[in-house]
């Protein structure tokens, strides 16, 4: 059993993961400062899951370094999955450097505290490639947002302890993930609602089209957790983590109004800035190394979503009409 800190772990992903690493023996602490860029119901819906389940969530602000007095220092792996989310307008480069940037950094300081660390692992983005995500890790970054440069910098910052010899790290870049728990300004979880609801849904313009390596949040956690037990293999690398297989949104929206046995009302608004055309995960180091290989169909997991989204926040009546 080793001792597991999850850092956004009342988030999407990080609440997946950190459940995982308690389920297969792991003693985990959470931690989370609850941001308010969406509504905080969900992420107290995640973090009481968590707690129900034994596993410690400590509210606390990785941009402030005297918050990390609150911790112990005999961690023996650090998953850091907290960051300044996505492409919003909403969000400034001061958001995405402080959280992104300097939060990490301080992360980075207290993980050179605890003696017996044995792998620090960054949570990255497929952003990190730019416009068109389809390359391998050692190939240039082209990061076309301030969320893609402040996480291709964040990375770096962590994968030099490697260099400097100081810890064992390494970084995973996800691509487009979704399910169960999805953060409500994302893709699907805004679909789902706009079904149950009747609501307008904001397609971007030229989104229909646009293509991605859409991967289920099971066969994601999938990877993130191989990493335990390969500290020497996975020191100071980069690995995808994702489906081969390839999607258009207009495949996805399909997929949901059938499931629902709906029509969406579509609003076209104009296109985000930065926004990735195309996404696809090319995966040959991590199967290679991490024996990583997805298996949940796009639409059995758009399936497993909507039965989440109906259970948590429709009811049971919906299908009873």
């Amino acid at each position: 059993m080793s001792k597991i800190l999850v850092t956004g772990a009342a988030g999407f992903i990080g609440s997946h993961c950190a459940e995982r690493l308690q389920k297969t023996g792991n003693e985990v602490v959470g931690i989370d400062n609850y941001s308010p860029y969406y509504s905080k119901d969900l992420k107290n819906k995640n973090a009481k899951d968590l707690q129900d389940a034994g596993i410690p969530i400590i509210n606390m602000d990785l941009r402030q370094p005297r918050d990390f007095e609150q911790l112990d220092r005999n961690f023996e792996y650090i998953f850091h999955f907290a960051a300044q989310p996505g492409i919003s307008a909403a969000s400034t480069f001061e958001d995405y450097l402080m959280n992104n940037l300097v939060a990490t950094k301080n992360l980075i300081d207290f993980a050179l505290t605890c003696e017996g660390l044995k792998l620090f692992i960054n949570i990255s983005t497929s952003s990190i490639y730019g416009l068109r995500a389809t390359l391998q890790e050692d190939a240039a970054p082209k990061p076309a947002s301030f969320y893609g440069v402040t996480k291709l910098a964040a990375e770096q910052l962590v994968l030099s302890k490697t260099r400097e010899q100081k810890m064992k790290t390494c970084s995973l870049r996800l691509f487009s993930v979704y399910g169960p728990r999805e953060r409500p300004e994302k893709l699907y979880t805004k679909l789902i609602a706009s079904a149950f609801f009747h609501q307008e849904f904001p397609l971007y313009e030229g989104s229909r089209d646009h293509v991605r390596s859409f991967t289920f949040v099971d066969d994601i956690v999938d990877g993130i957790v191989s990493v335990i037990g390969k500290e020497a293999q996975v020191d100071g690398e980069i690995f995808n983590l994702g489906t081969e297989k390839e999607h258009t949104t207009g495949e996805g929206i399909d997929i949901v109004e059938e499931i629902l046995n709906t029509k969406v009302l579509m609003k076209n608004v104009p296109k985000r800035a930065g926004d990735q055309q195309v996404t696809k995960a090319n995966i040959s180091k991590a199967k290679e190394i991490l024996g990583y290989e997805p298996k949940t169909s796009f639409k059995d997991g758009l399936a497993k979503q909507i039965e989440w989204y109906r259970k948590e926040f429709v009811g049971d009546s919906y299908f009873d009409r």
